[in-house]
């Protein structure tokens, strides 16, 4: 990259990035038959990482010289992570029925154990790939894999995840992932024989059907501008809240003796407070009336602020830096097949549904954005189910990865 960028403006740079983010949507969701079979082996999410890194690459913008991404990881992030939790309706989810709930849990547990089994079969096999600071990228792809985005990027600011090498875990993630929701959508078709493999019991899937088409028709709304502006105002004024919490914890804990190494699990980092009363919030306001601005768009507002975000880590990446590290693919291979063999074995031991499983890995794996789409292979009134969990995902994935890294750390000694 030349030493000074073509655009220095951060406005004329917020400007490009949100038209790149158009034009991805927007191709992305149109008629064009050239755009659907691109897109449907291109990833859009993909796009929106490695666009903005191009133009850091190649020397249009410099990431590292901007203030968009503090911007965006200071603000936008805590309140998308508000928004996404806001609309968890924890009713709804224990009427899906146990094994739904089991098979989502499964996921999150095998992700979990898949991260640490991994990285100790690599270890064993070739230690190489697993050396230095590589435990700290795995960090963020377990936010990924068990929440989505935002908890991604959460666990890149907790665990100071330098920016190459989180810009080679966002490749291992997307490449990865993207594989594993190939194959999921190759199985739906199959179904019945999956069923009958393990003596799954599928009548609840027809009730479960109808309760989501009833709930779509009570809930779902066209949004007003009051609609938005009190989506903004939970959304800012919980991180605005959050932000202020943020500043007391962190005081009484310059008090404490020095020779509790708080450090060492991140309870001084600023961002990690934040976070982390951020998703609580949310979660706590999913059970108050604030919960009924998910029915006038409250996740998709979130997700356009996650989006922003999202190019604006792509800012940072180094492509180059990609050459180097092919062994990084194989251990995310490793680590989904560690989670896909547990998610079959406990499918059959407790007799579950192919949906329950695929739902259960992609609320997981793929979050809010792909969950949807492997509920509709099933039937298109089950898409909410999908984003329902994918939404639980987002309240565990900062605790779950959070809990991940640690493991990880001691593991690299």
């Amino acid at each position: 990259m030349t030493s000074t960028p073509l655009i220095t403006n951060d406005a004329v740079v917020l400007g490009l990035l949100a038209v790149t983010l158009g034009l991805v949507f927007w191709t992305g969701t149109g008629p064009t038959p050239f755009w659907r079979r691109f897109y449907a082996i291109v990833p859009g999410l993909l796009l929106c990482y490695f666009i903005p890194a191009l133009y850091n690459t190649f020397g249009l913008i410099d990431g590292e010289s901007s203030g968009l991404y503090p911007m965006a990881r200071d603000y936008l992030l805590p309140s998308a992570l508000v928004l996404f939790t806001v609309s968890v309706d924890i009713r709804a989810i224990l009427r899906l029925g146990p094994k739904a709930l089991i098979m989502f849990l499964a996921g999150t547990a095998s992700v979990m154990l898949g991260a640490v089994l991994a990285f100790l079969v690599l270890r064993g096999l070739a230690p190489e790939v697993v050396a230095g600071e590589v435990w700290r990228g795995l960090t963020t792809v377990a936010g990924s894999w068990i929440g989505g985005g935002a908890n991604q990027a959460a666990m890149r600011e907790v665990f100071e995840v330098d920016m190459n090498v989180f810009g080679q875990f966002v490749a291992v993630d997307i490449l990865v992932s993207s594989l594993w929701l190939a194959l999921i959508l190759f199985l739906a078709p199959r179904a019945a024989a999956f069923d009958r493999w393990t003596g799954a019991d599928t009548r609840a899937i027809d009730d479960l059907k109808r309760r989501v088409e009833a709930y779509q028709a009570e809930h779902t709304r066209v949004a007003s501008l009051p609609d938005l502006m009190v989506i903004l105002a939970i959304a800012l004024g919980a991180t605005g809240l959050a932000h202020a919490l943020t500043d007391l914890i962190l005081a009484g804990i310059a008090t404490l003796p020095a020779e509790w190494n708080l450090a060492d699990y991140s309870l001084t980092s600023r961002f990690f407070w934040v976070v982390v009363l951020a998703t609580t919030f949310g979660l706590l306001l999913s059970f108050t009336r604030a919960r009924r601005c998910e029915g006038a768009g409250a996740s998709k507002v979130g997700a356009a602020m996650l989006y922003v975000l999202i190019a604006t880590i792509g800012m940072h990446m180094d492509l180059g830096a990609l050459r180097d590290v092919p062994g990084l693919f194989a251990l995310g291979a490793v680590w989904l097949l560690i989670h896909g063999v547990l998610m079959f074995a406990v499918a059959k031991l407790i007799r579950a549904p192919l949906f329950f499983l695929a739902i259960g890995s992609e609320a997981n794996i793929g979050g809010a954005a792909s969950a949807p789409v492997v509920a509709s292979a099933f039937h298109p009134a089950l898409a909410p189910v999908g984003v329902l969990l994918a939404v639980l995902g987002y309240v565990l994935g900062t605790y779950c990865a959070y809990l991940v890294g640690l493991a990880l750390q001691a593991l690299a000694g």
